[in-house]
């Protein structure tokens, strides 16, 4: 009910235009993009995509992640399957610049060569294509990305990504 109210109050005050299905289709394709290119450590394409402090924060981490944990950052869209909203804000700051930032949650299918028991991961599930000597293990993995959007007069209106969070592979 919380965020319902916040949404109303983004399309009363900011945004008249906002949608809720348009901004989750938005954040679906952001979270592909971006976290492919972290599992392939191109960095220097997010610059448009992800903060500089986020940026910095993710060099280092990524530096010392093993490949497979690296390789299990990655989410084709089509392996998304569900998202939803965690929390929604609405600040300013002391300048009276306005913000609205949205925190996402996806969870994702990867095949990476993950153990069996990473922790805090959901059930390991196999799926099984032609006969049953040929099977497929996908991990089921959680993702969470803040965006945020400046709605001061004269701002850019792009949403950058403010927080990135993969629980276990990026601690």
């Amino acid at each position: 009910l919380r965020t319902r109210f916040y949404y109303l109050l983004i399309r009363l005050y900011f945004d008249q235009e906002f949608s809720v299905e348009e901004f989750t289709r938005g954040a679906k394709q952001a979270f592909s993009v971006v976290s492919k290119l972290l599992s392939q450590r191109k960095l220097d394409l997010l610059d448009e995509l992800v903060s500089a402090e986020v940026l910095q924060v993710l060099k280092e981490k990524l530096s010392l992640l093993p490949d497979n944990h690296r390789d299990a950052l990655a989410a084709d869209i089509d392996a998304i399957m569900y998202t939803t909203e965690g929390d929604v804000r609405i600040y300013y700051d002391d300048d009276g610049r306005k913000f609205v930032s949205i925190l996402m949650r996806f969870w994702y299918l990867n095949g990476a060569n993950l153990p069996d028991a990473v922790p805090g991961e959901t059930k390991v599930f196999q799926i099984v294509f032609g006969d049953e000597s040929m099977k497929e293990k996908r991990h089921l993995l959680t993702a969470n990305y803040e965006f945020q959007r400046e709605f001061t007069e004269g701002a850019k209106p792009d949403w950058t990504i403010t927080r990135i969070e993969h629980p276990r592979l990026l601690e």
